[in-house]
């Protein structure tokens, strides 16, 4: 696996990068040819906490996930676990599928099965009201939601807004 490691108000020392590489690295475990992998690692630092971010770019998918702490190596040991959950637990998903032949996006071996979790539980139809971004925020709010569903009456294109861990808000729009 190659890595992009990359620092923000935080100098990459060797020990850090030899953590990442090691940790990190752990993951090509899972895939059947992790050399073609490349891992882009960002680490922050926020005041007192370390922020990591890993994004592994993959077929048809991205791995991606975060962490913060005020020790960085246990915020990289918690990104490691977080992406190591999220391998195990889509990997196990597709293949229970009804045994057909899936298109499969991550090509490993699961070592150790999970439970399936999150099945649907609920289903909403609702009419599509044509509406602004600052429509849809104060919807979101009223609903006490942390997303929704809206068409824009700017672009007429279907779009989810969401409130994002800073607390602002984040856009996508929904094309074809």
């Amino acid at each position: 696996m190659d890595f992009n490691i990359r620092g923000n108000k935080l100098e990459i020392t060797d020990a850090i990068r030899n953590y990442l590489e090691d940790k990190i690295g752990k993951l090509g475990k899972y895939f059947t040819n992790p050399n073609d992998l490349t891992a882009n690692i960002l680490v922050k630092s926020d005041g007192i906490l370390k922020k990591v971010e890993v994004t592994i770019p993959i077929k048809k998918a991205i791995l991606r996930a975060e962490d913060s702490n005020k020790d960085l190596y246990a915020a990289i040991d918690l990104v490691y676990e977080k992406l190591e959950r999220q391998i195990r637990k889509n990997k196990t998903r597709i293949s229970h599928k009804n045994n057909k032949e899936v298109n499969m996006f991550i090509d490993f071996a699961v070592k150790e099965e999970e439970k399936e979790q999150g099945t649907i539980v609920k289903r909403k139809v609702f009419d599509a009201k044509p509406m602004s971004d600052e429509e849809a925020i104060l919807q979101m709010e009223l609903l006490d939601h942390n997303f929704f569903v809206y068409k824009n009456a700017e672009t007429n294109l279907f779009s989810v807004i969401y409130k994002r861990n800073d607390q602002n808000y984040g856009i996508i729009e929904m094309k074809g």
